[in-house]
């Protein structure tokens, strides 16, 4: 599921409700400009039990960052709230837990939004 011309702003809270499949290896959550220009990859695998950060920057990967915490079960729906400013994005997990990513766009506004994988969006809200 792609969202194109969505407002995410710093301070604003972005929460997402997702369920992944029962088989899920892994999904993934983008915010950006667009799919060349994506500020926070956000990339649960089941496989290795991994949460996986990296951002795009005019179609060129940078640098994995690999988060050990993995609050996520196949089949189970979860949510999960997205904060950011200038120089990082927040990230607290089901568990309550929280994680943080460097914005290495710098940007304060995306109005892109991309899911993909093996899980299916139950609701998203930006307040």
């Amino acid at each position: 599921m792609k969202v194109v011309d969505m407002t995410f702003r710093e301070g604003h809270e972005f929460k997402v409700r997702i369920k992944p499949d029962n088989d899920c290896s892994s999904f993934a959550i983008n915010i950006g400009h667009n799919s060349e220009n994506i500020a926070m990859h956000f990339n649960p695998r089941f496989d290795s039990n991994t949460i996986v950060f990296n951002s795009l920057s005019g179609g060129s990967w940078g640098d994995e960052q690999h988060e050990g915490n993995f609050p996520f079960s196949r089949g189970e729906e979860c949510k999960f709230h997205i904060n950011f400013n200038m120089e990082q994005f927040y990230i607290k997990l089901p568990d309550g837990s929280m994680l943080n990513f460097p914005n290495r766009l710098g940007d304060v506004k995306y109005k892109y939004f991309d899911v993909s994988g093996g899980a299916r969006i139950v609701g998203i809200k930006i307040k």
